[in-house]
């Protein structure tokens, strides 16, 4: 297999260094001459742990070569990377090479580009005539580190539709999938997006510990410690990074606000914990106004709610957003019925006279105008969704757990309304 990365920059130096070291014949191309015959000649021109004696060792067993003649790689070549530093010439650069191009093979845009770029790119090819598999596929090096973040990176990300071009991508990146890397396959909007929001959650994580090392100069406690068990905690990772109501737990509003009165007592304003407060108060107000959408009046209207524990595999209803989502749902007019497989008992001393408890999920979705998905219990992923629609009133569902395959259920002809998921 013949690969071409374009961009003899930062970015494409390593990425054709890496993938040549792969055991894969690469070929590293830019329009700028100076460029391309410095790199021939082994001046790398910054230094990055780990790459020279990479390259060194590719271009001597004759993997990795270095050229200015773009259309003519680009038609040997059975996958393109474009790899520039600068993304402004990236859509340019992608319909000159895909002149030349074999029809159908990958072409993947790992320069930083904003959403939207890759569709617009493919869009143009359609246009032209061109139809290669435009793949967004954002890389996550990190300066100092660049050489194994490539190597062993946390996962491999796509952006594309086309399954022919995943299979190659496979057999390209086999060292790294036979490791058991998990491979995430979305839309290119998704995939360019991620890129960007990493940085901006790498951004806040680093202002919330910087918050917090200015409160601890104040109360004699030691950041780096601080530091180490927050990131030790397997709640900070994936599993509460999970789209939902908003915040909840036991001690959730409790430890909030015995922080922010510690702070405020300290003289240090926590700017980031008064936003996420704000944010999980505004995303519950959303997820009213993502019911309110699904029907036109919520007024006197039957709806559905699945769920009324904290989180799953708990009778625990303390600080449960699901709690105060049925009462937000009895205030404004609704008639709520609820099922949930374990927390009942705890939800009647909360919510007696606000809504009717059933015994099943059907029972609760019997004659319904809306049912809600609001605690993730696995056993409701197993629901017969065919009965589910002959008992709703109307085949509407809000998932505000994102816990339903929603490509199913629209495909049954249910209204599926979830959070942050592409619209039908």
């Amino acid at each position: 297999m013949q690969i071409s990365v374009y961009g003899a920059g930062y970015l494409g130096t390593i990425v054709s260094a890496c993938l040549a070291d792969f055991g894969t014949p690469v070929v590293c191309c830019d329009s700028v001459t100076e460029k391309v015959w410095s790199l021939a000649k082994g001046h790398i021109p910054f230094y990055e742990k780990n790459l020279e004696e990479i390259v060194h060792r590719n271009v001597r067993a004759g993997r990795l070569t270095y050229s200015t003649e773009i259309e003519t790689q680009a038609a040997k070549s059975q996958v393109i990377y474009l790899a520039q530093d600068d993304p402004d010439e990236t859509e340019a650069v992608a319909l000159r090479m895909a002149k030349t191009a074999a029809p159908g093979i990958p072409l993947l845009i790992c320069t930083p580009t904003p959403v939207g770029t890759v569709t617009r790119i493919a869009q143009k090819l359609h246009e032209q005539g061109r139809d290669l598999a435009v793949v967004s596929h954002p890389l996550s090096l990190t300066e100092g580190c660049a050489v194994e973040d490539f190597n062993w990176p946390d996962r491999l990300l796509f952006g594309t539709s086309s399954t022919e071009a995943i299979s190659t991508l496979k057999l390209v990146y086999r060292p790294v999938v036979m490791r058991g890397t998990p491979v995430i396959v979305t839309n290119a909007e998704t995939a360019e997006l991620v890129r960007e929001a990493a940085t901006a959650f790498i951004a806040t994580k680093i202002s919330f510990i910087n918050e917090m090392a200015t409160l601890c100069e104040r109360v004699n406690a030691d950041a780096l410690n601080l530091s180490l068990a927050l990131g030790l905690d397997k709640r900070i990772a994936p599993r509460c990074l999970q789209a939902g109501v908003g915040m909840g737990g036991s001690f959730v509003e409790s430890n909030i606000a015995s922080l922010a009165a510690l702070a405020q007592r300290n003289g240090v304003q926590l700017q980031m914990l008064d936003a996420a407060r704000a944010v999980s108060q505004q995303h519950a107000e959303r997820t009213m106004r993502k019911v309110a959408e699904a029907m036109p009046t919520i007024e006197n209207k039957q709806v559905g709610l699945l769920g009324l524990a904290v989180k799953p595999h708990t009778s625990s209803v303390a600080g449960s957003a699901s709690v105060q989502l049925a009462r937000q749902l009895a205030e404004r007019g609704a008639v709520v019925r609820a099922y949930d497989p374990f927390a009942m008992p705890q939800a009647r001393t909360e919510l007696d006279q606000v809504v009717s408890f059933c015994d099943s999920a059907y029972t609760a979705a019997d004659g319904v105008d809306a049912l809600i998905l609001a605690t993730a219990w696995p056993e409701f992923r197993s629901l017969d969704f065919a009965r589910m629609k002959s008992l709703l009133r109307r085949p509407v569902i809000v998932d505000t757990k994102n816990l339903f395959d929603c490509e199913r259920l629209r495909s049954m002809g249910f209204e599926y309304y979830g959070v942050g998921r592409i619209p039908a």
